[in-house]
């Protein structure tokens, strides 16, 4: 396994007895989380000695199969279909795909299973090939397109009809959906399933050459029509199909289904462990009986408990719905689970990566808690992050007694968490902005902030006092603080030790950077977008506060030269990250992830009653 690789899974790994009870909590009802283990890592036995963590169930399946001899060396692939962008579920397949191959010393493809032009766009394939690698994963020289096997995929379909297992139908698709039957009905033969070989043949040809229009013809397999398998009951191999391809251009007007084309690429790549998620799990037995009928390399499919999430939807179809509909803004709207929304929001590959590893890989299908992935994000954020300040709805505090011109700096620590990111300079002035919500004329039990009369550390700076309020003569709102300072608590501490209990984080009015601060939350109200009332739509269920746009935040100095992508912690606020909106003239701040604010959850508590 290459060190990279290496660091993170072990991290992870060494992170998730801790977080186990934790993640149980935070899971809704199906299946717990499972060992992801991702590496050779050892734990402890109770005579001290260490021993290999349990490997997961594909794990398990290539480990036996490498051992037994049936491989020489593993090889997987992830077949995106380009008619969208990834999102946080291919995610998971990526680490599992590209993580097999690491850890075993094999290789994985990159596929591009574009085999319906219609929904296909190179913009697609573009963007997939910068989310892999941005997760950190490389596929080399194995970049593939199952257009690559169009030629080999039509032999394919010719040796099936010459073996009298496939056929050309004229049955219209409803017509075909009509003679499948159901779950407790069988199907019945199409009346062109005893066409003669040679008029299939000549058939298929004719419509390889464009003789026919869109829904003339179909080619089936011949298989069974009362098997209680329904993709058995005469799947569909070939639609005629006259859209230009982004790579093929108008060579074919015929194009293969997934069905039939996922397999036999596996094949002609000579995939070792086709790994799916288990929707694709009753699709195994065609996946099979193509491969055995065409006597070919036999790849194995394994299937594995695809990723949910709450409080968002990751099937393509309502993603693209989101999109196209204008209910997001684009495909790297930071609410979104892309891969690009959450790049954009501000998260990093590394916590991705160990999120994956931390919820492993199941065999049933469950639904996570969102929160899971955010303490992974949080976790990560907090070691890598420097501090700042940013005040995102500000309060005018004049002090006093601080002399008029006068500027000062004070010395911050940019991480604690990492010495090693040094520190920083921060000029203070007699007037500074703080928080709205860090002051309270008339403060509730336990608020230890700011209100008349209270003393309250300025955070690394000095302690203040509240003396008088200002307030707007129409509203009556609180718009100007004044307060008195110690010149001797200079840094935030008191020379005769005296201890106060509340620290407010503050920027100098006269360095304010003036910032747009966009703060985003999960993009549906409920766990389920799908709880919804009859009639209802998922879409029913977005949240309307998903997105709140603040124009007039105070940062601190310095933070207009930031570079779009990078990604501070604003001190008692959350992490946030530069947009790529963003101009040294007009910043522009994502909230990435909001931080754990246990005066925030008592306020919220207090207001519901």
């Amino acid at each position: 396994m290459p060190a990279s690789r290496r660091r993170w899974s072990d991290r992870a790994s060494l992170r998730f007895g801790a977080h186990l009870g934790w993640a149980f909590r935070c899971r809704m009802a199906g299946e717990p989380l499972e060992m992801g283990n991702t590496n050779n890592n050892s734990a402890g036995t109770d005579n001290g000695e260490a021993k290999p963590e349990p490997l997961d169930f594909i794990r398990e399946i290539v480990a036996a199969d490498l051992a037994s001899g049936k491989h020489a060396s593993t090889v997987t692939r992830f077949p995106p279909e380009p008619n969208g962008y990834l999102h946080i579920g291919h995610a998971k397949s990526i680490c599992l795909n590209f993580g097999l191959a690491a850890e075993f010393g094999g290789a994985c493809n990159l596929r591009f299973d574009d085999t319906n032009p219609s929904k296909e766009e190179v913009e697609f394939v573009r963007s997939i090939q910068e989310d892999v690698r941005w997760l950190g994963f490389d596929w080399g020289e194995n970049l593939f397109y199952a257009s690559d096997y169009f030629g080999q995929l039509y032999d394919y379909a010719i040796r099936l009809i010459e073996k009298g297992k496939a056929y050309v139908c004229d049955l219209t698709s409803d017509e075909v959906r009509e003679y499948r039957g159901n779950l407790t009905k069988p199907g019945k033969d199409s009346p062109y399933r005893g066409r003669s070989i040679e008029e299939n043949l000549d058939l298929f040809r004719r419509m390889r050459v464009g003789e026919f229009e869109e829904g003339a013809h179909t080619l089936r397999a011949k298989i069974d029509m009362a098997s209680p398998n329904l993709n058995l009951r005469d799947p569909v191999l070939y639609r005629i199909l006259k859209e230009t391809h982004h790579r093929t251009g108008d060579e074919w007007p015929i194009y293969p289904m997934y069905d039939f084309a996922h397999g036999q690429s596996d094949s002609i790549e000579h995939i070792t462990h086709s790994v799916c998620t288990l929707e694709f799990e009753d699709h195994r037995p065609l996946y099979d009986w193509f491969l055995n009928e065409l006597d070919i390399y036999h790849s194995q499919q394994i299937e594995f408990a695809r990723l949910n999430l709450t409080h968002t939807v990751l099937s393509k179809r309502r993603l693209i719905q989101l999109v196209d509909e204008g209910y997001v803004n684009g495909w790297d709207d930071p609410r979104l689970p892309t891969i690009s929304g959450l790049r954009r929001r501000g998260y990093t590959p590394e916590a991705i990566r160990d999120f994956c590893d931390l919820i492993g890989v199941a065999k049933r299908d469950n639904t996570l808690s969102i929160a899971l992935l955010e303490h992974a994000l949080r976790d990560d954020l907090n070691k890598r992050s420097p501090r700042v300040m940013g005040v995102l709805d500000p309060l005018k505090v004049v002090i006093e007694n601080y002399p008029e011109g006068k500027s000062e700096t004070i010395v911050s620590v940019n991480n604690p968490e990492d010495m090693s990111m040094g520190e920083r300079n921060i000029p203070f002035s007699r007037t500074v902005y703080i928080e709205k919500d860090d002051f309270r004329e008339e403060p509730p039990p336990k608020f230890y902030r700011l209100s008349p009369g209270r003393e309250v550390r300025l955070k690394d700076a000095y302690y203040i006092t509240c003396t008088g309020v200002v307030k707007d003569e129409t509203t009556g709102e609180v718009i100007e603080l004044r307060c008195t300072y110690d010149p001797e608590t200079y840094g935030g501490t008191s020379s005769d030790g005296r201890k106060v209990r509340g620290t407010s984080h503050w920027v100098s009015a006269d360095h304010a950077v003036d910032a747009e601060v966009r703060i985003y939350d999960h993009l549906f109200s409920t766990e389920d977008p799908d709880d919804v009332p009859d009639g209802g739509t998922f879409i029913d269920n977005l949240n309307p506060e998903s997105l709140v746009v603040l124009k007039s935040c105070k940062l601190e100095q310095g933070l207009d030269q930031a570079k779009p992508g990078e990604r501070f912690q604003f001190l008692r606020q959350g992490y946030f990250c530069v947009d790529p909106d963003s101009t040294p003239e007009a910043p522009v701040f994502n909230r990435t992830v909001a931080l754990r604010d246990t005066w925030s959850r008592m306020d919220q508590a207090r207001k519901k009653g």
